[in-house]
């Protein structure tokens, strides 16, 4: 088999929604089946159907005594290939707010006299599946377009690791799925040149702005310095992806800037894929 992912995720994080994404890029999908059954399920379904790309959706339905030997059982389903977990998580408010908007009821509601405490057991009962993630995506900040973006520029993945750029504002939260953040709020903010509010650190007139600071210069030679020295170190370690996030204030001029300069430096080393995360907010 090709792919086999296994897809879980917080209650309200975008699991069935990106288990639907996944069937349109061409994965077959079965969700919520019992842990200790998929590697009897997988070997059917690869001895009769020859299928190239499999998701199967795990979550907080599946028996506990299933979850505390789930590492067991993705060990058994390495004999069917290179196993990946994709784990979705969104922060508590957001959660809280999806479940009343859609009046939907948490898996655990009956146990729990309050939706946080159930989302708080669920993130327990479901540690041990984020603790093996190879993907770690944190939707808090994402629409569906943007989920389905993000999971095709994630899943675009070849035999080699492939490096995450990801630019953010700090305005709007840390993304919980980076591996590194790097802060660069202390060089010059193009925000308060008029001629450059409007702008991204996309605009060559920007870029002009911030390449004439030395401070700019340095923190770009460090952060490519650190990134030449440690990026082999992971993808010996069998990673598959490393997301390296760089924040602003509000996520369009430095952090946007540095992101695009380092893909520029790092391109020919290693497979780069970009994501600014506050795209939708410039103006």
């Amino acid at each position: 088999m090709k792919k086999l992912l296994i897809v879980s995720g917080r209650s309200g994080s975008g699991k069935s929604s990106a288990l639907q994404m996944l069937e349109d890029l061409g994965f077959y999908c079965i969700d919520n089946l019992p842990l200790s059954l998929l590697p009897e399920i997988v070997a059917k379904l690869d001895q009769e159907n020859h299928l190239d790309m499999l998701a199967l959706g795990v979550d907080v339905r599946t028996p506990r005594s299933d979850l505390l030997q789930f590492e067991d059982i993705l060990h058994q389903l390495r004999h069917f290939g290179d196993p990946e977990v994709l784990f979705l998580n969104a922060r508590d408010e957001v959660l809280v707010a999806r479940f009343s908007a859609t009046r939907r009821r948490h898996p655990l509601t009956d146990r729990y006299s309050t939706l946080l405490g159930a989302l708080d057991a669920e993130s327990q009962l479901l540690e041990v599946i984020a603790r093996h993630a190879t993907i770690t995506l944190d939707t808090s900040n994402l629409n569906i377009h943007d989920l389905q973006h993000t999971l095709s520029i994630k899943l675009g993945q070849g035999d080699r690791m492939i490096v995450i750029l990801e630019s953010f504002g700090f305005k709007r939260g840390l993304p919980m799925d980076a591996d590194y953040v790097f802060d660069v709020r202390h060089l010059p903010n193009p925000h308060w040149q008029p001629a450059l509010r409007a702008l991204t650190g996309l605009d060559m007139e920007v870029q002009e702005f911030l390449n004439a600071n030395p401070d700019v210069n340095a923190m770009f030679e460090d952060l490519q310095q650190f990134l030449s020295r440690w990026l082999p170190v992971f993808a010996a370690s069998h990673r598959h992806y490393l997301t390296v996030a760089i924040g602003c204030t509000g996520g369009q001029h430095r952090s946007v800037y540095m992101v695009n300069r380092l893909s520029t430096s790092l391109k020919e080393q290693w497979p780069i894929q970009t994501l600014h995360r506050e795209l939708k907010y410039w103006s």
